[in-house]
């Protein structure tokens, strides 16, 4: 399934709404990182988006940087500091406490995967921490057509088509007068692929933050 998005405003490169992402609220997320990692630590976010989770983080007094491939979502960061990049391909010349890679981007294409993982690698610190979000393991059995509304934005997945470890997903997002449409495919992660794309990109996992497991941490070998 390819990444396909459509609705108002800039559609980035894996079909996300940049308007839509700047209206929706954080739901815990950086509670859940915050509670992981030092205080005051300088934390990395690949994939930051509008800045949802990292402006946050920064109130809650961590040192930030964001990092995203798409100029129309950068532009929502305000006076936080960021560079233009594909995950895949940004090298920074330094190092962070703390690495995130959040928004269930390791649920990728599993190439893609494995290049996001040693960007990670590359960019903590070798005393730091990474720290993830994926889809909850239950979730690839669960996930079904549904309708749902959080904080005035009903979130509706039209579809949910299993191929083996693949979930391919459309999703519609309705705010007020405005409605937006995402196509991703999601691939499951087992556990002994996760050790072993963690350990090939020179990481070893450390521990779940959630029940779910869809929050865990990993530090460099």
């Amino acid at each position: 399934m390819r990444y396909a998005g459509a609705g108002p405003g800039v559609i980035t490169p894996d079909g996300c709404a940049v308007e839509y992402y700047s209206l929706l609220p954080t739901m815990g997320e950086p509670e859940i990182v915050h509670a992981a990692v030092p205080g005051g630590a300088s934390i990395l976010e690949l994939g930051c988006g509008t800045g949802r989770i990292l402006r946050s983080l920064a109130a809650l007094g961590h040192r930030v940087h964001g990092v995203d491939e798409s100029p129309a979502m950068l532009q929502r960061l305000g006076d936080l500091p960021s560079t233009l990049a594909r995950l895949q391909d940004v090298r920074l010349s330094q190092s962070y406490d703390v690495v995130l890679l959040a928004s269930t981007m390791i649920n990728g294409d599993p190439q893609l995967r494995r290049a996001f993982l040693v960007t990670c690698r590359h960019h903590v610190d070798p005393a730091g921490l990474v720290v993830f979000q994926q889809n909850a393991p239950a979730w690839f059995d669960t996930v079904t057509a549904s309708s749902a509304e959080i904080a005035g934005i009903r979130r509706v997945v039209r579809s949910a088509r299993r191929h083996e470890d693949r979930v391919d997903v459309v999703v519609d997002y309705h705010v007020g007068d405005q409605s937006w449409t995402h196509e991703f495919p999601r691939y499951a992660i087992t556990e002994d692929e996760l050790v072993q794309n963690l350990q090939e990109a020179g990481l070893q996992f450390d521990r779940y933050l959630t029940e779910d497991q869809s929050w865990f941490t990993a530090r460099p070998v």
